[in-house]
């Protein structure tokens, strides 16, 4: 067994075991999430529970989580700008959503004070992983805060990588029509 730092807690020491604490992705393997490219997005509460409100006639009816939810999904473009949103909708337990990553790399340059080298930094800052958390973190401390509502997001997301026109009209009318197709929708939980 390894000792690993993260698996510390409260001052015990949990030994890592990557048989047990194997993480599974379900991403595509190798394949860079900032890359530009049109992204169709699911996310998922927890226990699909419907927070942001209900479908009545066949329409989206949000509640105060639903709209911030809205406004979070809209706002991500502030925050990523080399992003653009596409169709979206904001479900009781669920969101669709359409994002575009554009070319260029927008990250602040870095000068090596050693070398005086220019380069892009490293990291995440710019993949579809990174927008979706920064979603996720805004909905989830507006939750916290204004509710009782503690754990707000199913771990991870699902995400499909558009390949052309027509899947992403297909798309778009999965997303538009998604509230007509509640009750027969996979993601369906019936409220409480």
């Amino acid at each position: 067994m390894l000792f690993h730092p993260r698996l510390a807690l409260n001052g015990c020491v949990m030994t890592y075991n990557p048989i047990n604490h194997h993480r599974r992705t379900i991403r595509l393997r190798g394949y860079d999430y900032s890359k530009e490219g049109i992204y169709f997005i699911t996310l998922c509460t927890e226990g699909r529970a419907c927070l942001f409100g209900g479908i009545t006639d066949g329409a989206m009816r949000l509640n105060d989580a639903g709209k911030i939810a809205e406004k979070c999904w809209l706002d991500i473009p502030l925050h990523f700008p080399h992003t653009s949103l596409d169709a979206f909708i904001i479900m009781p337990n669920h969101i669709h959503g359409i994002i575009s990553v554009g070319a260029k790399n927008f990250s602040p340059l870095h000068v090596d004070k050693n070398t005086g080298e220019v380069s892009h930094p490293h990291g995440t800052t710019k993949t579809i992983g990174s927008i979706v958390r920064g979603f996720k973190i805004g909905v989830t401390k507006w939750m916290r805060t204004n509710t009782s509502i503690y754990g707000v997001w199913q771990r991870n997301y699902w995400e499909h990588i558009v390949r052309g026109e027509e899947e992403l009209n297909g798309i778009r009318e999965y997303i538009q029509n998604n509230p007509a197709q509640w009750i027969n929708d996979k993601l369906y939980s019936s409220p409480p």
